[in-house]
């Protein structure tokens, strides 16, 4: 028994792998006492998520919701984003809408390429978008419109890290840090005892700009998101164009606000409410999250002379590092 006691106490070294996941990268690391390699298992995850939530998947649910397809069921995580979604836009006034997808993709940022579109048509798909165009009823949606569309962009990639942050803690995990693409889920510490550190990503002049940090996070047992607008856009005659629509005019915004990461006890609200503060600005964003006991915000904006400037809530601020070497 003893020497089967010596064999069960190995060192815990860290188990790291990374792939490829909606359109962009996944990374893990955790510690496993038993040195397992679990990808193969976070990749299928990741593919039956895809078969739920994706828009380029064509037999997905969302794409069946979408052409008004009812063979559909809807499962669990559906359920539960559709209702997260729902609740995010009661409590943003409409700035969290799941169902501005078209008039993403009238603006050149989905399927399309950039090109600014006709008011006639930005006025015909606002009748067609907010959250009240909707409803969950048993396991199908009901809409208002036939050519109601909902897009889950901004929470289904959040949801995902916590999906995969289950996965571990179901496997008996309970140090790790899950991220995909910038959204992050960190939980327990290191095997020092140290804390996870995330990184903080300085706005960029262009979307091929390296990346640079602004500045370095501790996270324990907590989510982060960020939403920016600075590497989606195009420019027509002169004016750039943001990726993110404001669902009350169907225009992109034109605030100064560039950069919004939120912290928060999932990487779904992180990723929604980072979100909701691009759509909102600087000013709103700031009122909203200093009126919020469950998030903290990091905002990157820039001032009247277009220099940038942050603005870090008092809980987040105490999780930055200040050395960084």
């Amino acid at each position: 028994m003893a020497a089967l006691g010596c064999q069960q106490e190995k060192p815990l070294v860290p188990v790291h792998f990374q792939g490829e996941a909606q359109g962009t990268y996944y990374a893990l690391t955790y510690y496993d006492a038993q040195h397992r390699n679990l990808q193969p298992a976070v990749d299928s995850l990741l593919r039956a998520f895809d078969l739920e939530a994706s828009l380029w998947v064509e037999q997905s649910t969302l794409s069946q919701i979408n052409r008004n397809d009812t063979s559909y069921s809807l499962g669990p995580h559906m359920q539960e984003m559709l209702q997260l979604s729902l609740r995010i836009a009661r409590e943003s006034q409409g700035a969290f809408d799941i169902t501005v997808g078209p008039l993403v993709n009238a603006w050149g940022f989905g399927f399309r390429e950039g090109r600014k579109p006709q008011q006639a048509t930005i006025d015909s798909l606002l009748q067609l978008t907010g959250a009240g165009r909707f409803r969950v009823e048993g396991d199908k949606v009901v809409k208002s419109d036939a050519r109601v569309e909902l897009d889950l962009n901004a929470i289904a990639q959040g949801y995902s890290v916590d999906l995969l942050g289950a996965f571990l803690e179901e496997q008996g995990i309970q140090n790790f840090l899950v991220d995909i693409g910038g959204e992050v889920l960190a939980r327990g510490k290191k095997a020092d005892g140290s804390d996870w550190r995330v990184g903080i990503e300085r706005p960029a002049e262009s979307p091929d700009a390296p990346r640079e940090l602004q500045d370095v996070v501790r996270l324990t047992d907590l989510a982060m998101a960020t939403s920016g607008s600075y590497r989606k856009f195009y420019e027509q005659d002169g004016v750039k164009y943001s990726h993110t629509i404001d669902p009350a005019t169907g225009y992109p915004v034109t605030h100064r606000l560039l950069s919004a990461s939120v912290m928060a006890g999932s990487v779904a609200l992180a990723d929604a409410y980072a979100t909701v503060l691009m759509v909102l600005g600087p000013e709103k964003a700031k009122a909203f999250i200093l009126g919020r006991k469950d998030l903290e915000a990091y905002l990157i904006f820039t001032n009247e002379d277009g220099a940038y400037e942050t603005w870090v809530s008092p809980g987040l601020e105490q999780q930055i590092v200040q050395d960084t070497q």
